[in-house]
């Protein structure tokens, strides 16, 4: 079964960080990466821009419209996603549990099964 880890923290987080803090960390998500690479569960993943750069499209006066930003009353933006193949939802969240921002407290990570082309899965 295929889930998706979101991942969730605080815009401009980074930037608070010491470089050994960021090394450290970026060196970790490297480990997991490879972990995942080796175990054949990664099928891929990204991180996402500032959500300074999002644009939101709605429907509005019945035509879409697109706007700057998210600009959510949240801490935490989508920041960006895992896609792994494993057997179980406890891997999936074992596999979250693991990343350095969720260990940090730096933000989390939603897990989510991914529907087939068939969407009868849930």
């Amino acid at each position: 079964m295929k889930y998706m880890l979101l991942i969730w923290n605080r815009p401009g987080f980074v930037e608070g960080l010491t470089e050994q803090e960021r090394n450290e960390i970026f060196g970790e998500v490297d480990e997991i990466m490879k972990e995942l690479t080796a175990s054949g569960e990664l099928v891929g993943g990204e991180a996402l821009a500032d959500p300074s750069q999002t644009r939101t499209v709605r429907l509005a006066g019945g035509r879409a419209e697109v706007t700057d930003g998210p600009f959510l009353e949240s801490k935490e933006q989508f920041a960006g996603y895992l896609t792994v193949d494993c057997d179980s939802p406890e891997r999936a969240a074992e596999i979250a549990a693991g990343w350095p921002d969720v260990r940090r407290g730096l933000g989390v990570l939603e897990v989510r099964p991914v529907m087939g082309d068939g969407g009868t899965e849930m």
